[in-house]
């Protein structure tokens, strides 16, 4: 099995267990996730299986779109409502007020990754420390909030505020929701997240878990993408007698090649005959082989 499940995450499962999960029911030799969702997150997780895990680098630059609740006034340890909370204040901040200071945060903004996280820090995830009760250094990431957008708000002692999040890789809803509530003065974290989108995957195409197991007890394959389904890179051409270069990681001359020309050391999918057979760069006027998938 090579090629791409859509799968809609539930929550309570690790985006690990997915992909433990895909592989005991798939008989898979590889499969690994494009981007990560925490246990209490659902949503969008496609998964690469098997030579279609050789792309997931390609996926993981693409753009996500979250829905995401959250609630002013209470802060926790893991800046989401599966955490210890820390600090509850009642909070006097109108929806309005909140719209307003929802512009202070597009665009190109700074994060510190939080200390529940998978990232690294001296060969330790961070939540291995945060386990441990340990707080270590992080430094700030640049990341762009494309829009955020109110799209409902529920008035209380602790207000709640659904929006909606188009952003790069990399962001981290839990901190953002944090830091809008450091803004307000109030305190706040992120109660409930949704991931609508990642790159062309979208929700309302995804598989739950249960309809992939009724698939497969009837040995119906047609949840699986196409292994170059969702790449955003140019296409190109070979024809079928470079096919044997081509696999041999020897170099095509640009002459040969139908397609857009691009930049030197730009990624390009690369068909022959219509099939889809791996990714490969421009170098000299030159394509070469990156990833032979054929």
């Amino acid at each position: 099995m090579n090629g791409i499940i859509n799968v809609l995450k539930p929550i309570g499962m690790t985006s690990a267990d997915i992909v433990r999960w895909i592989l005991k029911k798939t008989k898979a030799k590889k499969a690994g996730h494009i981007g990560t969702l925490d246990p209490g997150a659902a949503g969008v997780l496609p998964i690469c299986v098997g030579k279609a895990t050789r792309l997931a680098e390609y996926h993981s630059e693409q753009e996500k779109y979250y829905r995401a609740e959250i609630t002013l006034g209470i802060t926790t340890d893991t800046q989401d409502a599966f955490g210890r909370e820390l600090t509850r204040v009642i909070s006097k901040v109108s929806r309005d007020e909140f719209k307003r200071v929802l512009k202070e945060f597009q665009g190109k903004i700074e994060q510190v990754p939080p200390m529940y996280s998978a990232v690294r820090k001296n060969g330790k995830h961070l939540y291995e420390y945060a386990r441990q009760g340990l707080e270590v250094a992080r430094a700030k990431r640049q990341v762009t909030i494309h829009k955020l957008e109110i799209i409902d708000w529920q008035e209380d002692a602790f207000p709640k505020a659904l929006i909606d999040i188009e952003c790069s890789k990399g962001t981290y809803i839990r901190t953002l929701c944090q830091d809008i509530g450091e803004y307000l003065g109030c305190g706040a974290h992120m109660s409930f997240l949704l991931r609508l989108r990642a790159g062309n995957f979208t929700i309302d195409s995804a598989f739950t878990l249960e309809e992939i197991e009724r698939y497969l007890t009837k040995k119906n394959y047609s949840f699986v993408l196409d292994m170059d389904w969702g790449l955003k890179l140019p296409e190109v051409r070979i024809p079928q007698g470079r096919l044997a270069a081509f696999k041999n990681g020897l170099s095509t001359e640009g002459s040969l090649i139908q397609g857009k020309t691009v930049a030197d050391h730009q990624p390009v999918k690369v068909f022959c005959e219509g099939h889809f057979i791996g990714i490969g760069t421009w170098d000299n006027d030159c394509l070469c082989p990156n990833k032979v998938l054929c």
